[in-house]
């Protein structure tokens, strides 16, 4: 009995109302879309599969943003400071400390809380401060130039931390990649097959975390804070602390994106925390439908796939095709491309439903 209420509290999470999609029929396709990525390595050659790798690397700052802009209605550009932050502390806890015994995974885990306590500290002076609106996105772009600024003017040989070398804006590099220690020798995760699982399964994971945790006691009031902030505070919910908490959880996932692209390419460069750098998660989030994580995830990926294809054979038009995406979403589908289509295709289907019948 207490197991199967267990399964039953769990399905509920998964299924909210703070979550398109639920029954039969969506998780099925859900598992075949799980099933037909797994299977991808099976017949794509070694560069596309570590280009895809690169793409779910990404999808955690989306999701992430999801959270704080699209249930939390607080937006921010700092997602990519905390993803440099992560993404440096990797560099430097593993240059220093090397790759064995799995000491890999250790700075991964040290890293991301680094940059959540970093959210942390910032988060409270921005939200116990009543920071709100544009004044917030106006102070977590600040804080991300700044440190892409700071970042940038460490290229002499005095700002080293231990073994670690910064770089300026040239970057640091040299940074082992994830190793999984084994007794037949140590299993290095190179951006190929054994990379890709290990941070599919991450993504999975965190989609599904976060769909329980939107669905959530804390989900509803961040959703009730968003709609009405004054009124969540009249009932007697501190909204600061909801506010702060999905920044932190939202930066975080930042930094964990921050810290597998660091491994994935054994490099990070301040470029990775510009203004332009910081301007395209809202453009993945916005576009697929920041209230909802599934069409956030699904709307980052081809937004990603749509801007590598544009970077290659158009390189002087990526960033003007995105703004211009960008603008089209906040005019035509302010919801989201994938949300408007939707709603919309329901409504065509009630119609004519009702016609039929009638």
């Amino acid at each position: 009995m207490a197991s199967r209420n267990l399964l039953t509290s769990t399905l509920g999470l998964l299924e909210g109302p703070q979550t398109l999609g639920k029954g039969v029929g969506f998780w099925s396709g859900f598992l075949v879309v799980l099933a037909l990525a797994c299977a991808y390595p099976l017949f794509a050659d070694g560069y596309d599969v570590g280009n895809n790798v690169y793409f779910f690397n990404w999808a955690f700052m989306a999701l992430g943003l999801s959270l704080i802009w699209g249930y939390g209605g607080a937006l921010s550009f700092g997602q990519t400071a905390f993803f440099g932050v992560a993404g440096y502390a990797y560099g430097v806890l593993t240059i220093n400390i090397g790759d064995a015994y799995g000491l890999t995974f250790v700075s991964l885990i040290a890293a991301v809380g680094l940059s959540a306590l970093f959210a942390a500290v910032l988060g409270y002076f921005l939200f116990f401060g009543r920071i709100s609106g544009v004044f917030l996105g106006i102070v977590t772009l600040s804080v991300t130039l700044v440190l892409e600024r700071f970042m940038s003017q460490t290229a002499g040989p005095e700002w080293a931390i231990g073994s670690a070398r910064l770089n300026g804006f040239n970057g640091m590099g040299g940074m082992p990649s994830l190793t999984i220690p084994w007794p037949g020798g140590d299993i290095v995760l190179y951006p190929d097959v054994t990379l890709y699982y290990l941070t599919l399964a991450l993504l999975v994971i965190v989609y599904l975390a976060l769909r329980m945790l939107v669905n959530s006691r804390f989900g509803n009031v961040l959703v009730a804070i968003r709609e009405n902030p004054q009124r969540a505070e009249m009932l007697g919910y501190d909204i600061r602390r909801y506010q702060l908490g999905a920044f932190v959880v939202g930066s975080g996932l930042a930094g964990l994106s921050g810290v597998l692209y660091t491994a994935w390419g054994n490099y990070i460069t301040p470029s990775s925390m510009g203004m332009s750098a910081a301007a395209l998660p809202v453009v993945w989030v916005a576009v697929g439908g920041r209230s909802d994580l599934t069409t956030t995830l699904f709307g980052t990926l081809l937004v990603l796939a749509g801007f590598q294809y544009l970077t290659i054979y158009g390189s002087q038009y990526a960033l003007v095709v995105m703004g211009f995406l960008l603008v089209v979403t906040i005019l035509a589908a302010p919801s989201g491309i994938f949300i408007t289509v939707g709603s919309l295709f329901s409504k065509g289907l009630r119609r004519r439903l009702a016609r039929e019948r009638s």
